[in-house]
């Protein structure tokens, strides 16, 4: 039996029904497929003692996804198959150089034909790593990529007008067109150009 099969029996044991993935216990952070994937990880990297190193490696394959085109369209596409999804996201993982457990749990992934909900698996898992910390998630959406430095800034800006630690969860929209739109939990906000601009809009409707 090759190592994804026993790494698959291992969170089948563990977490899952055999068969289609269903957890024996709710989780309110995560839920859906992504959750349970994501969830499923967690646990085994904190068994292992490599939290740090997993959420590190999934950044590692988030930017990468968010920067190639070509590997977006590979784990969304149907027509790609089991096998051929699983190959080239081997050779892809190994050459940004992600741990052993990283690697196995992504072609798992491939296996149960679910790469098409990676990005949301690296999503929840910074969930559950922020909930671990206990972090409150910010999303931020930005005209543009926000620099390292940047993030930075907007980190300490957060921490302090919120009162606790905050991970910052950084996506691009160009019709923004400027400015950030930020949400922490139910909490917006919102200095984007372009919600300036749809209020004057609507203000407008009723001049004249």
């Amino acid at each position: 039996m090759g190592a994804i099969q026993i790494f698959v029996r291992r969170i089948s044991r563990r977490f899952f029904r055999l068969g289609d993935l269903s957890l024996s216990a709710e989780n309110t952070i995560v839920s859906g497929i992504a959750g349970r994937y994501a969830t499923a990880l967690f646990d085994l990297a904190s068994e292992a003692k490599q939290i740090d190193a997993v959420a590190a490696d999934m950044a590692t394959i988030k930017t990468s996804l968010e920067e190639s085109a070509d590997l977006a369209r590979l784990v969304r596409s149907p027509l790609v198959s089991r096998e051929d999804q699983a190959r080239a996201m081997a050779a892809v993982l190994e050459k940004l150089g992600v741990s052993d457990l990283v690697r196995r749990f992504v072609g798992t992934v491939a296996q149960n034909r679910r790469l098409f909900a990676l990005s949301d698996m690296i999503e929840d898992f910074g969930k559950l790593l922020s909930a671990e910390r206990g972090e409150v998630i910010a999303n931020v959406v930005s005209a543009k990529k926000l620099t390292a430095k940047q993030l930075e800034a907007l980190n300490k800006e957060l921490k302090a007008a919120i009162g606790s630690d905050v991970a910052v969860e950084a996506t691009v929209d160009e019709a923004i067109i400027g400015g950030l739109v930020v949400k922490v939990g139910s909490r917006m906000v919102d200095n984007s150009i372009r919600t300036k601009l749809q209020n004057l809009k609507f203000a407008m409707k009723g001049v004249g």
